[in-house]
């Protein structure tokens, strides 16, 4: 799997739990050791909206205009795709 699909996946991941921005995307990848600038994330959220796995809208919060993304059925499908994915390399790598 390729850096950049890691990262799709993992998006796709939270946007299924609920609406997510680019801001809390780069803050969870951090938590998980990654450091990723505004110039990776927003470009890979507006290609993954192209792609049709979200969809965004513009909403003010703090008086701030912020885009929130959604996960979309074609997103959710993607996601399910990559769980199975990930499942088997995890199996093959850990001898399960």
């Amino acid at each position: 799997m390729k850096y950049r699909e890691f990262l799709m996946l993992h998006t796709l991941h939270h946007a299924e739990k609920g609406p997510i921005t680019g801001t809390f995307m780069m803050k969870e990848l951090r938590n998980h050791g990654y450091k990723i600038s505004p110039g990776t994330m927003y470009p890979l959220l507006h290609e993954m909206e192209i792609k049709g796995l979200l969809k965004s809208r513009w909403e003010v919060r703090n008086k701030k205009r912020v885009r929130i993304y959604e996960i979309t059925k074609k997103g959710k499908k993607a996601l399910e795709e990559g769980r199975k994915k990930v499942a088997e390399l995890c199996r093959e790598l850990l001898g399960e």
